[in-house]
């Protein structure tokens, strides 16, 4: 079980002609460990490669184990093996190795060359949810996750929940006694441990439950209780060994005159289908469980069903496309809030089984490091914040291993502007603190978000938005050019694990400066380059014309000329002309920018205003070609 899972493949049959050979007939059987051996000698034999190879693949992926399937798969396809599906099946366990690139490229083929059109309306799906997953395995959240050692072995530990009355936790492994021919494993029972700490769930002794529950040839797995703990519901395979249910059913038992009753089905079995995981909501009026039968969007779905005063449920009711997808739903969980969680490999994800929850109506993976791109499935929460899931992920002791999580709080960021303004003394270069003076927040589009005061240090404080933003910040003084300058949170918010408290304040610098308007006076307006003997603005000059454009926006009673200024070599007549039609470029870029045309003048003075008289060097000629402008009037 994952087990549970997987297990509708251990009464699972194959069509064939003509005699079968041993290999088949285990694979026909559902005993895929036995099947990949003898598959593998034939392969070694070179006897039917192409389909020993695809048989191979294909055990492993009906024994949930399709990340070992990709060679074999990969092999078949080269040989030519004649499958309709061994091309899709290929994307699946490229998925569930993570190589995500190569799956969307498996499927998008799949989807226009594959003649299985249930699979080949699937693959379009696959292809989507694969360009997604590298997107999903940067994702990472603040979660906490431990494995259980104490309780995890070589064998599979799955499907935790809490007995209400022993305060045990139940779960299912196979760790025990005979093996399942499906895939080498021990059949899976049902054990409980009591913590000697509960809140860290450390220390206890494993028990095995009463031989009511557990059998020696079927699979127990995923015990729910109602909350007296009264009743159980568990999944229990079928060893073959009877007709009529297929494989994996819904039990139910009673604990009455202080012992537990013989088990009996209850009445929401599919004869045609596994039934399994199921789960009680935290009321126990209802009951969640996965089921493979027909009429649901395929794979397995979830369903839920409400108990009723006679200790039957209502027919199953499909839970439907928004949670439900041509995938996998498995092991849904009722948080004790209500929130509804679940497995899925048919949502986007990291690979195989993640675990997403329905938040708003709309379904969330969780992310690392709660998902892997292994099998992550079955949560029950034993607290609001915290609780238990299985996963075979790398690093574990075997199959399936059981994990602790704790849903820690994201640790918050406040971000404020640290700002000072001041005014610049042109004739000394220093700069004074303003006191009392507005400075104003703006938006990326424009908009006034809040106002300050300046202190009598000049020091002001804004809060901005808690999400990465870019602002700016603007003072306007009479008689003072505004003072502008961006700020930006983007890119600024450490990590988790470089915030030292729940709540940090992080605090941007910047700073405004006042300059004083001087009419007449020549302000250089850096970097506005033209190409050799041409007139047009170039994109780095259009760049620095926008900020004389704001400027100007910003300073709505003023007018300037612009003037352009060549060196001193080649003919004053022709640098006259040249810096004119340069001047009048800029400014009628400025004027498109929606700036009023009476604001502003274009004058050329070729070389007659040189900063350096005597130029010599490049850098002496590059000073002169310049580009100016100078507030002629202010408007009362």
């Amino acid at each position: 079980m994952c087990a549970a899972a997987g297990s509708a493949a251990m009464l699972s049959s194959c069509a064939t002609t003509g005699s079968m050979s041993k290999a088949d007939k285990r694979f026909a059987r559902g005993e895929y460990e036995t099947a990949i051996e003898l598959y593998k000698a034939d392969v070694a034999k070179g006897k039917g490669i192409a389909m020993a190879n695809f048989r191979v693949a294909e055990s492993y992926r009906l024994s949930n184990r399709i990340e070992q399937a990709e060679a074999y798969y990969r092999a078949a396809l080269d040989g030519g093996v004649k499958s309709p599906d061994a091309a899709f099946y290929h994307g699946l366990a490229l998925k569930a190795n993570g190589k995500f690139d190569e799956a969307a490229t498996q499927f998008e083929a799949y989807t226009q060359n594959g003649t299985n059109r249930t699979l080949a309306a699937r693959a379009e799906t696959e292809a989507k949810n694969s360009r997604l997953g590298t997107q999903l395995v940067a994702m990472r959240t603040n979660n906490e996750v431990t494995p259980l050692d104490q309780i995890n072995t070589p064998s599979a530990e799955f499907s935790a929940t809490l007995m209400p009355t022993t305060k045990e936790l139940v779960f299912a492994s196979g760790r025990e006694g005979k093996k399942y021919a499906g895939n080498g494993e021990g059949f899976n029972d049902l054990y409980a441990i009591k913590f000697d700490d509960a809140a860290k769930m450390i220390g206890g002794t494993v028990r095995k439950l009463e031989a009511t529950f557990n059998t020696e040839d079927m699979h127990e797995a995923s015990a729910t209780y109602s909350p007296d703990g009264k009743m159980v519901v568990f999944a229990r395979s079928n060893n073959g060994s009877k007709k009529g249910y297929l494989s994996v059913d819904l039990w139910t038992s009673f604990f009455k005159n202080g012992v537990w009753e013989e088990p009996r089905l209850i009445n929401i079995n599919d004869r045609s289908s596994d039934d399994f995981s199921p789960v009680f909501s935290p009321d126990g009026q209802t009951l969640y469980f996965a089921s493979g039968r027909k009429g649901g969007s395929g794979g397995n779905d979830l369903y839920k069903a409400t108990l009723g005063a006679n200790g039957r449920f209502t027919p199953a009711e499909n839970l439907g496309p928004d949670i439900n997808t041509a995938g996998n739903e498995n092991f849904p969980a009722v948080a004790p809030d209500g929130t509804l969680y679940f497995s899925s490999d048919g949502h986007p994800g990291l690979g195989k089984l993640d675990i997403f929850m329905v938040e708003k109506g709309r379904v969330k993976n969780l992310a690392a490091p709660i998902n892997s791109n292994s099998d992550d499935f079955a949560p029950f929460f034993t607290g609001k914040d915290m609780g238990v899931f299985a996963s075979n992920r790398s690093g574990g002791k075997g199959s399936d291993d059981l994990y602790m999580f704790r849903k820690k709080l994201l640790k918050l960021v406040t971000f404020y502007a640290d700002g000072t303004l001041v005014e610049r003394n042109d004739k000394t270069g220093e700069t004074l603190p303003v006191a009392n003076e507005t400075v104003a927040l703006f938006d990326s589009r424009g908009k006034q978000l809040q106002e300050v005061t300046s202190g009598a240090d000049g020091k002001f404080t804004v809060k901005l938005d808690s999400a990465a933003a870019s602002y700016s910040l603007v003072a306007d003084r009479a008689g003072y050019f505004a003072a502008r300058n961006g700020i930006s949170t983007i890119g600024r918010k450490p990590t988790q694990a470089e915030l030292p408290e729940e709540m940090n304040d992080i605090k941007v610098p910047v700073t405004l400066t006042l300059t004083k308007i001087v009419k007449n006076k020549a302000i250089v307006v850096d970097n506005i380059f033209y190409d050799y003997d041409k007139a047009n603005i170039r994109a780095d000059a259009a760049t620095e014309l926008d900020k004389l454009v704001e400027t100007l926006n910003d300073n709505p009673k003023i007018t300037i000329e612009l003037s352009s200024h060549t060196d001193s070599r080649g003919k004053d007549a022709y640098n006259q002309t040249l810096s004119q039609k340069r001047a009048q470029s800029a400014v009628d870029y400025i004027i498109s920018k929606g700036v009023d045309k009476s604001r502003i003048v274009a004058k050329g003075y070729g070389e007659t205003r040189p900063v350096l008289k005597a130029a010599k060097t490049e850098e002496d000629y590059q000073r002169n070609r310049r580009t100016e402008f100078k507030v002629t009037k202010i408007a009362e």
